[in-house]
């Protein structure tokens, strides 16, 4: 038995017209029987291409203002028909029912009419039923019948046309059919989504749908396969470089989500997402270099954010640090044309897009899903718990490191002075320890940390860090408090004039 159909009819409903004309044409060329309705058959005459109409198939006309065109037994049937079987055969004869070979849909874009802004109504009206419901019919008969879901099939199907004059394999037709599912699927999700309030909600049940993806050259390291589902575009405009790598990505997403901390002029360097250096300054160019100084060495190679338009003498001193990533809100063309020296340096202008307020990893054999951190301890949201009260100084530079330490993998400790990052230890599992390395990077790099300030991601479970916080000359410190031992940790900090601030927020990032 061969698996190989021609396509001898074909029922046509788009919503979007665009490139179909190529396809009717070529249909007519290859004397496809064309079925059609509404301003799809209207198109189709106008290019002086013979079309049936699905009434005079069914004999019921559009109705309910056109909410009901092919939903009807002799259009369903004509698809869902398996030509090798006896008795649909029986049934097709019997009540005149003509066989769909091939069904070319364009659902009704839902999706925009939630993005615009639609009213409610106007937002139901354009779920898709009928569409819908030819794609899943089609799909399930592959067998025997070819589905175009989108029109970014249409040149696949043109091939098929044009090199095969109409015959399909029983691959093609389920590699279609797979790709239909996977927009009936995603069609739905985004339906379910707008019901459940953006996606955003906490229920018994959890859909996830994106269509636009980037194939990686590899993920994490070279022998694993990978891939991005999500519109990259929608959030830069690429003006030089490679494509974003996967661990890019992951760093990028870091530095993004370190900057939108900060209102003031900033610039931070991220590498393997952990951040190696930070610094606020109303000079961009002042910025830069205390950035870098925070730690020199591991910015190489590194992905450098800033909230402000990189200018020349700001881009003649980055181009000096080899880069994979620079991203800005602005760039000025003399910048562009400094950094764009190195080829595959990749520049990225931000533009003002709408984050997630909720994450999704895998774990397990199943998924964790939250809200994001999206809690900033500002001025005047927290409780001085010392006797001591830290300078106005002090209280700028320790919200500043609070910032830093919330977005650095647990457990953190941050170091800080005039919106300067000092260095910082992470990833620990003794606090102490995260200590020990936020003071030891500070001094590699000639930093003074008497009079610095300390931030930390989780309470301290005991006194031994604020002991060496005051042999060091640390003046304040910033924390979330709620250790069974506070008592006696800031009995110390009263002894030993320290100011302490309790957030009540922890921001442990595992």
């Amino acid at each position: 038995m061969s698996f190989d159909k021609k396509i001898n009819s074909t029922l046509i409903s788009v919503y979007n017209k665009t490139g179909l004309d190529i396809i009717v044409k070529k249909l007519a060329d290859l004397e496809v029987d064309i079925y059609s309705s509404g301003g799809t058959q209207i198109y189709i005459e106008q290019l002086n291409i013979q079309c049936k109409s699905v009434e005079s198939v069914t004999g019921y006309p559009s109705i309910l203002n056109g909410r009901v065109k092919t939903l009807h037994p002799k259009i369903m049937g004509g698809i869902l028909s398996r030509r090798s079987n006896g008795n649909d055969a029986i049934d097709t004869a019997k009540y005149l029912i003509p066989t769909i070979d091939l069904v070319i849909v364009d659902l009704y874009p839902f999706d925009k009419a939630v993005d615009q802004n639609f009213t409610e109504q106007e937002i139901i009206e354009h779920i898709d039923i009928g569409g819908s419901a030819l794609i899943r019919a089609a799909a399930k008969n592959y067998n025997d019948v070819v589905i175009i879901s989108s029109i970014e099939q249409y040149n696949e199907l043109f091939q098929i046309l044009e090199s095969q004059n109409g015959v399909t394999s029983l691959e093609q037709r389920r590699n279609l059919a797979k790709k239909a599912f996977a927009i009936s699927a995603y069609y739905d999700t985004k339906i379910f989504q707008y019901f459940d309030g953006g996606g955003n909600n906490f229920h018994d049940c959890l859909r996830v749908a994106e269509n636009i993806n980037q194939t990686m050259r590899y993920g994490e390291n070279p022998h694993q396969r990978a891939m991005f589902f999500g519109n990259i575009e929608s959030m830069f405009d690429k003006l030089n470089g490679k494509d974003l790598s996967y661990n890019n990505i992951l760093d990028v997403d870091a530095a993004i989500n370190l900057i939108n901390e900060f209102s003031e002029s900033t610039f931070i360097i991220v590498k393997h997402t952990n951040v190696c250096g930070v610094a606020c300054d109303n000079n961009l160019l002042k910025a830069w270099q205390k950035c870098l100084a925070c730690d020199p060495i591991s910015a190489y190679g590194g992905v450098i954010i800033t909230n402000r338009t990189i200018t020349k003498d700001v881009a003649q001193e980055i181009n000096s640090l080899f880069s994979d990533v620079i991203i800005a809100p602005n760039f000025s063309d003399e910048a562009i044309d400094i950094l764009a020296t190195k080829k595959n340096r990749i520049i990225l202008c931000q533009k003002n897009t709408k984050l997630p307020t909720t994450s999704l990893r895998s774990a397990l054999n199943g998924f964790l899903y939250q809200d994001r951190d999206l809690k900033t301890e500002l001025n005047n949201e927290y409780k001085i718990v010392t006797d001591t009260k830290p300078n106005q100084k002090e209280i700028e530079s320790l919200v500043f490191a609070n910032k830093i330490a919330k977005h650095c993998k647990s457990t953190a400790i941050v170091l800080a002075k005039d919106n300067q990052m000092l260095a910082l230890g992470v990833g620990q599992t003794a606090r102490i320890d995260a200590l020990k390395i936020a003071i030891d990077r500070a001094k590699c790099f000639g930093f003074d940390i008497n009079n610095a300030v300390l931030a930390s991601d989780g309470f301290f479970t005991f006194d031994d860090c604020v002991k060496l916080a005051n042999q060091e000359g640390i003046v304040s410190i910033i924390q979330p408090g709620g250790s069974i031992h506070d008592n006696e940790i800031i009995d110390f900090c009263n002894k030993n004039n320290i100011s302490m601030l309790f957030t009540g927020n922890r921001h442990l990032k595992l």
